[in-house]
C-alpha cells in the first residue's frame, strides 16, 4: 500500500500536512474527509520528489544519527519479536513524528511490498541510510539473520552517536569560554581602556611601549573592528573554498596527522571508524576485500581513507589484513597488533571490535584531558592579558606620580 502526503485544512482553516496509507488518492483524500479536514492536496512520494526535483528518486531526505540509531533499534526490536518486516516497517513509521522521516519508513515500506529488499528499498535514500548500513543490511539479508544484523547495527549506530555527542558536549564548553574570554577583552579595549587612556592625552611625557601597543590597539578597534570582522569572514569562506580543491584538501589533511595533538585526535578519531566498520562488517558475512572499500569511505581524513582503499586492492592481491594497513603508517601500533593477533588466531572480528573500543576509549580519554587542562589554561591567558592591560595604564601613572613628586 503506497503512502501519500497531505495538505489539508482543519476546521479552523489551518493548513495540516501529513502522511496516510492508501490503496489511492481518492481513498486518501475520503480518510481526510472522515477526519474533518478538507483536503487540499494528496501526493505519492515519488510525484511530488518528480516536481520538486525532475527525478523519481527522493534520496535527498536525511536523518540525524539519533534519528538512525533509534529507527535501527525499533527495526531491530520488531523482527526479533518475529513481526514480517512488512509490518515491523509500519510499526516505526507510526512511531515517528518527523512527517519526513514518517514519509520515508512508509515509502520504504511501499518498496518491500512491491517485492523489493530491503538494501535495495534503503539505496533510494543514500543521504539517510550510508553505504555501511546498506550493505550490513544486505548481507542479512542474503544470509537468513536479518534481526541479528539489525541488533548489530543498531548497536553500532547508537555507540557512535554516543561518542559523537560526548565528543560534542565535551568541546562545548572550551569554545564557549574562548569566545567569551575573546568578548570580555574586546569589550575592555574598546569601551574601558580608551576612557582610562584619556587622562594621558594631554600629558607630554613619553609613554612606555607597552601603553603605546594598549593604546594603538584599541584606536584600531574602534576605528576598524569592521575591517577586521571583513578580514576575518573572508579569511573563512577562502578556507572553505579552498577545500573544495582535491589536492588543498589533501595536503591539509595530511598537515592535520602530522600536527601535534591534532594528528593523535584525527588519527585515533578515524582508526576507530575504521575498526569498528570492519568489525561489524565482517561479522555480517560481507567479504573482507568489500569490506575495506566500504570502511575506508567512513573515513574523515583523506590520507587514511586513501590508504585504506589501498589497502583494499592489496589485500584484493594477496596480502595480510595487517600488511595491507600498517604500511601507511596511518594506524595507531596497538590497533595493528591486535589485527595481526586476530588474524593469527583466527579471531579477527572480536579484535576488530576490541580494537575500535580500545581506540574509542582512548580518544575519550584524550578528550577528557585537554578539557581539564583547557581551563587552567585559559585562566592563565586571560590573567596574562588583563596583567598586560593593568601594567599599561599602572607604569604611566606611576611616572606621573614620581614626577609630581619631585
Amino acid at each position: 500500500m503506497p503512502a501519500f502526503d497531505y495538505v489539508a485544512l482543519d476546521a479552523k482553516g489551518k493548513q495540516k500536512k501529513g502522511v496516510l496509507e492508501g490503496d489511492s488518492p481518492r481513498q486518501v483524500r475520503q480518510q481526510l474527509k472522515e477526519q474533518g479536514l478538507v483536503p487540499l492536496s494528496v501526493e505519492t512520494n515519488t510525484q511530488k520528489a518528480k516536481e520538486q526535483t525532475g527525478k523519481i528518486s527522493i534520496g535527498r531526505v536525511s536523518i540525524s544519527a539519533g534519528d538512525l540509531a533509534l529507527v535501527t533499534r525499533q527495526m531491530a526490536t520488531l523482527l526479533a519479536a518475529g513481526l514480517p518486516l512488512e509490518e515491523a516497517l509500519r510499526a516505526v513509521s507510526r512511531q515517528q513524528d518527523r512527517p519526513k522521516i514518517k514519509s520515508m519508513m512508509l515509502a520504504i515500506r511501499s518498496k518491500v511490498t512491491e517485492g523489493h529488499s530491503l538494501a535495495s528499498s534503503l539505496n533510494e535514500f543514500p543521504q539517510s541510510f550510508p553505504e555501511l548500513y546498506r550493505a550490513t543490511v544486505s548481507a542479512g539479508e542474503h544470509s537468513g539473520h536479518l534481526d541479528l544484523v539489525l541488533e548489530q547495527l543498531a548497536d553500532y549506530t547508537e555507540s557512535r552517536y554516543r561518542t559523537r555527542k560526548k565528543v560534542q558536549g565535551a568541546m562545548i564548553y572550551p569554545i564557549v569560554l574562548t569566545l567569551f574570554a575573546f568578548v570580555i577583552v574586546t569589550g575592555m579595549l574598546t569601551f574601558v581602556v580608551p576612557k582610562i587612556v584619556a587622562v594621558f592625552e594631554d600629558s607630554k611625557q613619553e609613554l612606555p611601549l607597552i601603553t603605546r601597543v594598549l593604546i594603538g590597539t584599541s584606536d584600531f578597534l574602534q576605528g576598524w573592528w569592521w575591517l577586521l570582522l571583513l578580514l576575518i569572514a573572508g579569511c573563512v569562506f577562502a578556507f572553505k573554498r579552498a577545500l573544495k580543491n582535491e589536492a588543498f584538501r589533501y595536503r591539509f589533511h595530511g598537515w592535520l596527522l602530522r600536527a601535534p595533538l591534532l594528528g593523535r585526535i584525527n588519527r585515533g578519531l578515524d582508526a576507530s571508524r575504521v575498526a569498528s566498520t570492519l568489525s561489524i562488517l565482517s561479522r555480517s558475512g560481507v567479504p573482507l576485500v568489500e569490506a575495506m572499500r566500504i570502511s575506508g569511505q567512513v573515513a574523515g581524513n583523506l590520507c587514511i581513507r586513501e590508504s585504506v582503499l589501498d589497502g583494499a586492492v592489496k589485500l584484493k592481491e594477496g596480502s595480510s589484513l595487517f600488511a595491507a594497513l600498517d604500511g601507511s603508517g596511518h594506524f595507531p601500533p596497538m590497533m595493528m597488533q591486535m589485527i595481526a593477533s586476530g588474524e593469527s588466531s583466527g579471531e579477527l572480528d572480536s579484535m576488530l571490535s576490541r580494537a575500535a573500543t580500545n581506540q574509542e576509549r582512548e580518544l575519550e580519554d584524550l578528550i577528557d584531558t585537554i578539557v581539564a587542562l583547557f581551563e587552567p589554561l585559559m585562566l592563565v591567558v586571560m590573567g596574562g592579558v588583563v596583567m598586560m592591560i593593568v601594567l599599561s595604564i599602572m607604569m604611566p601613572i606611576l611616572s606621573m606620580n614620581s614626577l609630581v613628586g619631585k
